[in-house]
């Protein structure tokens, strides 16, 4: 009898206790928001612009009913005091809950980068617990967050797709651009004497015709987004932005670089042997003398020849080791002109004060307050680069050797 009636009791408490179900959310009742723009009124209020997912459209090929076409996404927009605020305002004028939770990309206007910073909006993005500090970070160039969210793209039907998926491909081919989440930044700007790098986007194009339908009908779109430099943030504010050489030194310096291409001068030639980067490692070390410190960086690049456009007689092994050299001096320009720039603007986006205060604590104690405006723009640093070729491709001889020596 004692059996029966703990098992009854057992029974009712996991009636209680396995309950399912108690925060359900129907997908017919979330608007799935992709991307986020913020910007700032110029009443000084923040203006949310949201990218909302037509789940239907995106499957079906942006076929509507009666074969009309509409876009993938819908734009929604709202103002507030804060970004609480203008979220909560937006949901007046849309029929479901704004689900934040597969926010991949978040937009901010250049005006307010530069004028207010990012410090005061990270707060409210890092306290929802339904928003991810892993949303990547880009900062729109010469517009409004706004028209970059708005802005219809092809191949990719939902645009923060493309901005994403084009950060990811330039970093990994080209090397001018970072990857930077929510989370990066804000370790970045809590670190002692650090300054920060954000990818910047542009758009190219008529902000009108983007988010037209009829743009992404033609073979070459009249507007688009594209990747446009670095942009360098000292104390979470805008204050510079990096392009070429500049992005690329600071990106290899960062030791975040994936591959890029070095091209060098060869037999009078300008740019005449394109040399791939393929494996690539970037270290940095900090010693304290005399009350100075002074920063070491060591890279390594082992990479491909990728083409020439001079005949070279690459089964040598001294003009492989001239090679080697070309690239490792062209890659040390690049380092130098990076840290210059940096030294230039006082913010250290290196991360070299971070080495400092991770190797010398005791000493960086005394030099914090001033490592950005006293210490680090007079920063001696030591550049060291090995670079070596291990493939030449599919042929070693040159196509181009081979059509000298048949003129002859």
């Amino acid at each position: 009898m004692k059996r029966k009636g703990l098992f009854l009791l057992l029974m009712m408490t996991m009636t209680f206790l396995l309950t399912s179900c108690w925060s359900k959310k129907e997908l017919t009742d979330l608007a799935i928001v992709s991307a986020m723009g913020i910007d700032k009124t110029k009443d000084g209020r923040f203006h949310l612009t949201l990218q909302i997912i037509n789940p239907g459209n995106v499957a079906g090929g942006m076929q509507g009913g009666g074969g009309s076409q509409s876009p993938p996404i819908t734009i929604y927009s709202a103002s507030g005091d804060n970004i609480v605020e203008a979220s909560r305002r937006a949901s007046g004028r849309i029929s479901r809950r704004l689900y934040y939770a597969h926010t991949n990309l978040v937009v901010v206007g250049e005006r307010l980068a530069r004028k207010e910073g990012l410090n005061t909006l990270i707060d409210a993005l890092d306290r929802d617990p339904e928003f991810r500090n892993t949303s990547t970070l880009v900062i729109a160039r010469n517009s409004t967050a706004a028209d970059l969210v708005k802005t219809l793209t092809p191949v990719d039907k939902i645009p923060a797709n493309k901005v994403l998926k084009t950060l990811e491909f330039t970093e990994r081919k080209w090397g001018e651009n970072v990857k930077t989440s929510l989370q990066e930044v804000m370790k970045s700007i809590e670190s002692p004497g650090r300054g920060t790098v954000v990818s910047g986007f542009r758009l190219v194009g008529n902000p009108q015709q983007a988010q037209k339908l009829d743009n992404l009908q033609e073979s070459a779109p009249a507007a688009t987004l594209r990747a446009s430099g670095i942009a360098v943030l000292k104390q979470g504010k805008l204050v510079d932005w990096l392009y070429g050489k500049p992005a690329r030194g600071t990106v290899w310096i960062l030791d975040k670089i994936q591959g890029t291409d070095i091209n060098i001068d060869w037999a009078g030639k300008k740019e005449a042997i394109a040399y791939q980067s393929v494996r690539q490692k970037t270290s940095v070390s900090a010693q304290v003398k005399n009350g100075k410190p002074h920063i070491s960086i060591h890279t390594r690049v082992e990479g491909d020849i990728g083409d020439m456009e001079v005949p070279v007689d690459i089964t040598n092994p001294k003009v492989i080791t001239k090679i080697e050299q070309s690239v490792r001096k062209e890659i040390k320009k690049e380092l130098r002109v990076a840290i210059e720039h940096a030294q230039k603007n006082k913010t250290d986006i290196l991360g070299f004060g971070e080495v400092v205060h991770r190797t010398r604590p005791n000493q960086f104690k005394k030099l914090k307050t001033e490592w950005n405006d006293v210490y680090f723009p007079k920063l001696d640093v030591d550049i060291a680069v090995e670079a070596y070729v291990r493939r030449a491709g599919l042929r070693n001889k040159s196509f181009l050797s081979g059509v000298k020596e048949n003129q002859k």
